[in-house]
């Protein structure tokens, strides 16, 4: 089985981290809760929601820089289903050097064949430029999100989906915990 994977929100569990961040630059009255949801949709949803400025932007990829890999937490069990795939490949927004650091802080560089970043100049998700690459290069069978847009491409390629930790979006097999992975793949080969 060959995996296409979403990094923030779906293999890490960035959003807490840039929500400290929204919050440090927005200031103590909007409550961290509503951040989180609203980056949950996407980072331009939030920036739009807030009516954020440039000169915020640049201080929240300012203060996203000045992150430590060790803020930046793996979901728990993940590393199983990364050792149990033929191949993983991942598509994210976030920039190469930053996936990197945080990859290889956890030694889990060694279980990616393909990384795909915004460096690489591909049009943002729910664009399936990027997806239809490593579709064609690597054949992928299921491609693991936790946002709608993460899912769309793989849609329109005809690639099944798997959704992570949100029951709101629209796809062929949900997870809350990357434990029931497993017992999902049993659906999954049988299908």
């Amino acid at each position: 089985m060959n995996i296409l994977w979403d990094f923030d929100g779906t293999l890490f569990d960035t959003y807490p981290a840039y929500s400290n961040v929204f919050s440090q630059v927005l200031g103590e009255a909007v409550d961290k809760k509503e951040i989180y949801e609203t980056l949950k949709i996407s980072f331009s949803h939030a920036v739009h929601y807030y009516g954020i400025t440039e000169n915020q932007i640049k201080e929240i990829d300012t203060l996203e820089s000045q992150l430590a890999p060790k803020d930046i937490k793996p979901f728990e069990n993940a590393e199983e289903i990364l050792k149990f795939a033929n191949k993983n490949v991942i598509m994210t927004h976030k920039d190469r050097k930053g996936v990197l650091s945080i990859l290889e802080y956890y030694g889990w560089d060694k279980y990616f064949a393909d990384i795909v970043t915004i460096d690489d100049g591909f049009p943002r998700k729910p664009n399936s430029a990027a997806y239809k690459y490593l579709h064609e290069k690597h054949h992928i069978d299921l491609a693991i999100g936790d946002r709608e847009i993460d899912l769309i491409p793989a849609k329109e390629l005809g690639i099944a989906t798997c959704i992570f930790q949100n029951q709101h979006v629209n796809a062929d097999y949900y997870l809350s915990n990357y434990a029931d992975f497993f017992k999902l793949m049993k659906d999954f080969t049988h299908s």
